[in-house]
């Protein structure tokens, strides 16, 4: 039996296994797809394994739904931080990813995480191409081409400081939210305008703050945990019958 953690960033959902403190198998796409299933696992939009890690309070990898791994993930990089300060007792945590290792700590009623660098890969009239670990096609119009190997936002407005976007993921298809989408579009939308200026990023599942630079980009928003459980090993197999697979203790826990 594997303890998981079920969190949530607008919308975005993330189930997160600890392996600092226990042995997991080893997570085949299948497995991962599994896990992420709605019906026959506990569901989500990406799983996140979290390791031991020598020069940061863990390492973490991130599985879209589909299966397949991705770079960075801003909301469940904020979530894993949630989590790792409330078990370890800790103000702020270092979490490392594939490209990068960024700091985390809580903000208020949110969650910080200072989130590195953003690179500007290509940018016209219709779209930017922008790099942060993941790749983000940032669309300002309906005449941007939609590519699906990468994350894909488009702009649908802006005012006040405020863009509001939709969000389709590499892997995971069209969700309620994106940490590195936010980010991404801020970036686009710096590039744009010529003004790295803070901004309230809105997603159908809720907002987040962008501020700082493309070189040094910071991401606010709150969390939650929606419950905590076990998840049978063997449930993973698609042999095997997920009846009664996965046991947890249900209620939202607003972040403390």
């Amino acid at each position: 039996m594997i303890a998981f953690r079920k969190m949530v960033a607008q919308g975005n959902d993330f189930v997160i296994i600890d392996g600092r403190g226990q042995s997991l198998p080893e997570f085949g796409a299948e497995q991962v797809r599994r896990c992420c299933d709605r019906r026959w696992g506990v569901g989500c939009d990406q799983l996140l394994l979290l390791a031991a890690h020598p020069r940061a309070d863990a390492a973490m990898r991130i599985f879209n739904r589909d299966g397949s791994e991705a770079g960075n993930c801003g909301n469940g990089a904020r979530c894993a931080a949630d989590w790792l300060m409330r078990v370890d007792g800790r103000a702020r945590v270092r979490i490392a990813l594939a490209d990068r290792t960024i700091e985390a700590w809580r903000d208020g009623e949110a969650v910080t995480a200072e989130m590195g660098d953003a690179r500007l890969l290509d940018c016209d009239a219709h779209h930017c191409d922008v790099d942060l670990g993941n790749r983000h096609r940032v669309c300002f119009d309906a005449a941007a081409q939609f590519d699906p190997a990468w994350n894909c936002e488009m702009i649908t407005g802006s005012g006040e400081g405020s863009l509001w976007i939709e969000v389709v993921e590499r892997g995971a298809g069209r969700t309620p939210a994106c940490g590195t989408g936010a980010c991404a579009a801020a970036v686009a939308w710096w590039a744009r305008t010529g003004r790295a200026a803070p901004l309230r990023v809105v997603m159908p599942g809720g907002a987040v703050e962008v501020s700082g630079t493309p070189e040094a980009l910071r991401l606010r928003g709150p969390v939650v945990e929606v419950f905590h459980g076990v998840l049978s090993v063997d449930s993973l197999d698609r042999s095997v019958s997920p009846t009664r697979s996965v046991h947890g203790t249900c209620g939202a826990r607003s972040m403390e």
